[in-house]
């Protein structure tokens, strides 16, 4: 299960402590112009070592581009990105190599296959996102020049500390730029400060925290998704919860929507300008499993990241008790790298959505 997508395929390879990490996006139509610099802009978002609130692991990710573009538009061909592993540093990982870390994928994946790479995470690494904001840039560009739809997440929350509520429109046309002010990616400064307080406070401790991703999509038209079995939520929701260390996945009233009376909750449908739409948007922009043409809303939850600079129990691989203290490099809170990821993933979901919509039009 290394391919994502149905018409618009990503296949990822590599492994975090390996000599590179890559992917093959199969099913982009021809003629697509690639603008490479900004591929590259979003890899630099997601890279290690970019501050002081994330893992100090050294890595230019520098996407080479193997095949599938010529003269700066894709040909149809596949396309195969790869970026060498340049600042692994295995030996911090030697005493892993017996035991297994707690809420990791150690235990889970010696019981699956047998063998394991405990450098890194080995495949279970987030290492291996790359890949998906790779194949993601692409998704994004092309939606962009097919239909102009534009996806920004943000940092919503850090720890127990929150943006203050809002309705998601007020974010339908926040930019680039607001989420990049500050290291922590989120728009809002006084909360920004607050996130970057937390993360720093955890990290002097030896900890980690969790926090949460929101993310919108404007321009999406009404039609994308299917009615049953590849719902256009179900869709992102698999693809998000596919994220490491993700935990949770809510869209438009998501849980608190529970709270609500089913008259206080439907979106009334209104005209303005000749076009259908709704009075509010609880739904999220997708009902039945299909694009409404609302602003599309989901948040994703984060867990705290698993290795902490703590003595903590466990057991060995042969079951004997033990304990271990986390070593190496990683991120004290996911969820800043995790924003441009969140992106890139919505983005190979639109993009599949739009090509089967496609395919379906007279």
């Amino acid at each position: 299960m290394n391919t994502f997508g149905r018409l618009f395929r990503v296949t990822s390879f590599g492994e975090s402590h390996g000599p590179a990490v890559g992917c093959v996006v199969d099913g982009c139509p021809a003629g697509v112009r690639l603008d490479l610099d900004l591929l590259q802009r979003e890899l630099d978002r997601r890279r290690p070592g970019q501050s002081r609130l994330t893992t100090q692991r050294s890595e230019a990710d520098t996407a080479e581009v193997l095949s599938g573009l010529y003269q700066g538009l894709t040909t149809g061909a596949p396309i195969a990105l790869v970026a060498r592993n340049e600042d692994a540093r295995s030996r911090d990982y030697e005493t892993f190599a017996e035991a297994y870390r707690p809420s990791h994928a150690d235990y889970t994946y010696q019981a699956k296959y047998g063998i394991r790479d405990h450098r890194g995470g080995g495949r279970s690494s987030a290492r291996a996102t790359w890949a998906m904001v790779a194949a993601g840039a692409i998704a994004q560009q092309l939606l962009r020049e097919a239909a102009g739809v534009d996806i920004r997440a943000w940092v919503a929350s850090v720890g127990p500390h929150s943006l203050p509520e809002a309705d998601p429109s007020t974010y339908a046309a926040i930019t680039l730029d607001q989420v990049e002010a500050t290291p922590v990616r989120c728009p809002d400064p006084a909360a920004a400060e607050v996130f970057t307080r937390a993360i720093e406070a955890a990290r002097k401790a030896g900890d980690t925290l969790g926090g949460t991703v929101a993310c919108r999509a404007v321009g999406v038209p009404p039609g994308w998704g299917e009615p049953l079995y590849a719902k256009l939520h179900a869709e992102l929701g698999a693809a998000v919860l596919g994220l490491n260390a993700c935990h949770g996945f809510e869209y438009g009233s998501g849980f608190a929507g529970t709270a609500l009376t089913g008259s206080a909750h439907n979106d009334a449908f209104v005209t303005t300008e000749g076009r259908v739409g709704t009075a509010t948007n609880r739904s999220g922009g997708i009902q039945g499993g299909i694009s409404n043409g609302e602003l599309i809303y989901f948040r994703a939850a984060f867990k705290p990241v698993a290795t902490i600079l703590a003595p903590q129990a466990t057991v060995t691989t042969a079951g004997e008790p033990t304990t271990l203290t986390g070593r190496g490099r990683h991120d004290p809170c996911v969820v800043p790298r995790a924003v441009p990821i969140v992106e890139a993933v919505t983005a190979l979901v639109l993009a599949d959505a739009w090509l089967q919509h496609r395919a379906r039009q007279r």
